[in-house]
């Protein structure tokens, strides 16, 4: 059927009065949450913990092409390091494995691989959901510190559907899309901003509904997961290694809670709470967010960077700045997701980056907008494209009211004075999609499990992992967390520590001690 205006508002208003969201405090998640351990616990291991497969070589392999320049070429990486090999290759998949919805979907992986690496190996799958293109997170996580990972496997990144270099969405139109992107800062209802981002809301679904009809409910994270179980399949081994970061986090328990017997490891970094309303997903990353960007700020200072003594203040009035249209085309929307996407790089964040950064910002402030252009195409590319979109519409099954919007937009733009204001309006991006149902947890799964996390992250924030060690040890997995002292996203692309914490893992399956803390 096609979506008109009046069906969907019903159907919106149905969602809501059903989900029971209103103006008051947000849910909280309805799952057992563990209490964070202190550093130097015993590991966390039980004498009748069953005995975990072995991840296993595929025997029949997909068609891989090498893509190592083009790709870091596509990514503005730079030289790629000696010795790094990057392969892509796409495969079939059904639209719908339950065969509701027939059809084919083109899904798009790819493999790193140092030329040293075994190649009997095998190899732990990477999906980091919808934040972004699971095969940019490969690639900058290559580029860094991956030795402990990649000299002793490869990893093979899945993109979700729609995002990366997967059977491309272009749903939205240009009227459509540059007004969300700035949350309708130019238009004539810019005065109340809450109210316009909903509107467009409601245009945004009912093209990308029709646009995707009849398919238009298998874009999310328990079809993703069958996206991958279709990997296993065609690699024919019963056992897979999984590494799921951020959003990628719903994909990995739908695939634990559909497949789980086929899981030999899992491996979840910087994951999101698990079944939280909009608002406090938000919230969560939008601390994660304001952590992250302190800790550039005096990155920054250290370096001596261009943006002065204080750059978060310097940074805080280029925002403000930019929403009181000083900036020429720049919205104040499209700026915070420009930094957004720069806290949240999988890429190296070796010191010419941040400064570079820092001086794309100064000349911003100077009036003169040449250098950060490139950075804000590239942002919105990454982390604002349809695909995006569509799959985070689809997880959102707990969708924030105007007025809830409106009260927080005051209430963040305090508290949180860079990325507070837009997130609370931003709220309003899904408030017209069908909400899901809440994501249904694995039931028993038993199968040892390493969560990794970041001090300050930006793209999922730090309070998500007691939700999800709480859900699978529900399910009798045993679980150990580590935390990585730093800023950035994910932790196992920043960090050698915690990456040696995956390849030891990967080993044998033993879990490290709960709570330990890797250096910044």
């Amino acid at each position: 059927m096609r979506w008109t205006r009046a069906a969907l508002l019903a159907s919106t208003l149905s969602i809501l009065v059903t989900t029971g969201c209103g103006a008051g405090p947000s849910d909280r998640p309805a799952v057992a949450v563990e209490r964070p351990h202190q550093a130097g616990d015993a590991a966390t291991s039980a004498p009748t913990e069953p005995e975990a497969p072995t991840p296993e070589v595929p025997k029949s392999d997909l068609a891989w092409r090498d893509c190592t320049v083009p790709s870091f070429n596509l990514l503005s990486l730079g030289t790629p390091p000696a010795g790094l090999i990057l392969e892509c290759a796409e495969y079939t998949t059904q639209v719908d494995a339950t065969g509701g919805v027939g059809g084919n979907f083109r899904t798009a992986a790819m493999r790193a691989r140092f030329d040293r690496t075994p190649m009997d190996a095998a190899p732990l799958v990477l999906t980091s959901g919808s934040d972004r293109a699971s095969t940019a997170t490969l690639a900058g996580l290559a580029a860094g510190p991956a030795g402990p990972i990649l000299s002793t496997r490869p990893i093979v990144a899945v993109d979700r559907r729609g995002i990366g270099s997967s059977e491309p969405i272009n749903c939205l139109g240009s009227d459509v899309r540059q007004p969300m992107t700035d949350q309708a800062q130019f238009s004539p209802d810019a005065s109340d901003p809450v109210q316009a981002v909903a509107g467009l809301s409601q245009d945004a679904t009912i093209s990308c509904q029709d646009y995707l009809q009849p398919g238009q409910g298998t874009f999310d994270a328990a079809h993703a997961a069958d996206d991958i179980e279709q990997l296993r399949r065609q690699w024919q081994v019963e056992h897979i290694a999984l590494l799921a970061s951020g959003s990628g986090s719903k994909i990995a328990l739908a695939y634990a809670r559909k497949y789980g017997d086929h899981l030999a490891r899992l491996v979840v970094d910087s994951p999101g709470a698990v079944n939280t309303d909009a608002v406090g997903l938000a919230e969560q990353r939008v601390k994660g967010s304001e952590a992250a960007l302190t800790a550039f700020a005096q990155r920054c200072v250290s370096l001596g960077c261009s943006l002065g003594d204080d750059p978060r203040a310097a940074i805080t009035e280029l925002v403000n700045r930019a929403g009181r249209g000083e900036f020429g085309e720049l919205s104040a929307a499209a700026l915070v997701t420009t930094l957004n996407d720069f806290l949240g790089d999988p890429r190296p964040l070796q010191n010419s980056y941040i400064t570079e950064f820092a001086d794309a910002l100064s000349a911003l402030g100077r009036g003169d907008r040449g250098p950060i252009g490139p950075l804000v195409r590239r942002a919105g590319a990454a982390i604002a494209n349809d695909g995006v979109f569509v799959n985070r519409c689809s997880d959102t099954s707990q969708p924030a009211t105007p007025a809830r919007a409106q009260e927080l937009q005051d209430t963040w733009g305090t508290q949180f004075p860079v990325f507070g204001r837009v997130a609370a309006i931003d709220l309003m991006a899904c408030s017209a999609w069908p909400a899901s149902a809440p994501q249904a947890m694995p039931k028993k799964f038993e199968l040892a499990t390493l969560v990794l996390g970041a001090k300050a992250d930006p793209v999922a924030g730090a309070e998500g992992r007691p939700t999800v060690t709480g859900a699978l040890r529900a399910a009798g997995a045993p679980t150990a967390t580590v935390e990585w002292q730093g800023w950035g996203h994910p932790a196992v692309a920043h960090s050698s520590c915690a990456q040696q914490n995956v390849a030891d893992y990967l080993t044998d399956a033993k879990l490290p001690a709960d709570g330990t803390a890797c250096p910044a």
